[in-house]
């Protein structure tokens, strides 16, 4: 047991060290992937590409990670991952230096491999929690990740100006930030992630196995339980949808009423801050209230989210900043919540693979809420975006009381 809790410590540090690295990566797809790819390509008619071969990208490495994580620990799954991210940032870079827009796209694919394991890596803090301790652990790591996140696209002016000085054109500058950050993220958990906290939980659950059994007090042998498995992927995927939609439209919202960029990053900013600075309060409230409650909770923030950006004045900045900070928190709630209740569900054998398939679930859930949005959006209004938005959220509710039923049916 002591050795459990010294290795937990380790791992969830390891973890944090990694991610505020990883977060500084995140932000140079996020802040001018699309301005690179219009500069590049001399229209706005593939602006959008980016971010989806980006979605991709991190979709495809979510099901590769689960997948070598449960042959070959987590260490190296995740420092793969941020790897091949550092890679592809570095291509991003070459591909501006060249302009060659066919590089550029492969180079985004695999950027996203960054993007993948930065999200992945807060599953590697639940690996030796306790049960009561998992969803905190989530949100350490999350929290982690907000401090690079929002260093990031604060240092896009330092690093265009540096790329400048070594003739790089300027919106590469960040990428190499990416690189860098990426490269670092996944050397601290190559180097420091000892011993593998999914190989290590493996073995203490065998030896628990093992030690029952010899004391005629046999436990019996924990099943995967599929119930909790549709719950948190469905909890994930829902908050992820609804906060994509309304996110991605929000800026468009607002130039389309007069507000300047300034006030876009800084409502988009706030948001963000939303999704991750909550974290230590959020996930202490679901270890300790419970997972089912706090998804609920998700589903009506998430309501009241989208009625506001529905229903309140396009011209006020406090309408908006409230608006998406609602959104910010709901999906920080779904996301821990669910996060716990995946993790409560799977045993040692299945967990880094079931979480690596549900991720690629959820990345493409966060593809398709962008996409959708536009269309709604376009042909009905933002309005009609958030509002639909909103009211799709409160499925949460029915989905989190078939669970409960489900539960003493059986």
């Amino acid at each position: 047991m002591e050795q459990r809790d010294r290795a937990y410590k380790r791992t969830l540090w390891t973890v944090v060290f990694s991610q505020l690295f990883g977060g500084a990566g995140l932000a140079a797809g996020v802040t001018v992937g699309a301005l690179l790819a219009q500069e590049m390509l001399g229209t706005e008619r593939y602006a959008g590409l980016p971010a989806a071969l980006i979605t991709l990208g991190s979709a495809l490495t979510s099901f590769l990670v689960g997948r070598l994580s449960g042959k070959f620990g987590r260490r190296s799954g995740l420092a793969g991952g941020f790897f091949a991210g550092g890679i592809g940032a570095a291509g991003v870079v070459l591909s501006a230096v060249t302009n060659h827009a066919i590089l550029l796209f492969l180079s985004l694919l695999l950027y996203g491999a960054g993007t993948a394991s930065n999200m992945i890596a807060r599953y590697a803090g639940t690996d030796l929690a306790k049960p009561h301790q998992r969803a905190t652990a989530v949100s350490i790591a999350m929290v982690s990740t907000t401090f690079g996140a929002v260093a990031g696209p604060n240092l896009v002016e330092v690093t265009g100006s540096f790329a400048e000085s070594i003739h790089i054109p300027t919106l590469a500058g960040p990428f190499l930030l990416a690189s860098a950050a990426f490269l670092l993220a996944g050397s601290i958990l190559l180097l420091l992630l000892r011993p593998d906290p999914l190989f290590l939980a493996k073995q203490i659950a065998e030896a628990d196995l093992q030690q029952a059994q010899r004391s005629a007090a046999a436990l019996p042998q924990a099943e995967s339980s599929k119930r909790g498995i549709v719950l948190g992927a469905a909890v994930m995927i829902l908050t992820q949808i609804v906060m994509v939609a309304i996110m991605t439209m929000t800026p468009v919202h607002m130039k389309h009423h007069g507000h300047g960029l300034t006030e876009v990053g800084l409502v988009i900013g706030i948001h963000i801050g939303a999704m991750y600075l909550p974290s230590l309060v959020t996930g202490i409230l679901i270890d300790k209230l419970g997972r089912l409650a706090m998804s609920c909770a998700a589903g009506v923030i998430l309501l009241a989210a989208g009625l506001l950006a529905a229903f309140g004045p396009a011209d006020s900045m406090v309408s908006l900043i409230t608006a998406l900070a609602l959104l910010g928190l709901g999906w920080n709630l779904g996301l821990i919540s669910g996060t716990a209740l995946i993790v409560d569900a799977t045993t040692q054998a299945t967990r880094a693979k079931t979480q690596g398939t549900i991720d690629v679930l959820i990345a493409l859930a966060g593809a398709s809420g962008g996409a959708m949005s536009g269309v709604i959006a376009a042909n009905a209004s933002y309005e009609a975006l958030a509002l639909i938005g909103g009211t799709m959220s409160l499925l949460l509710i029915p989905v989190v009381i078939w669970s409960t039923f489900r539960k003493h049916s059986v």
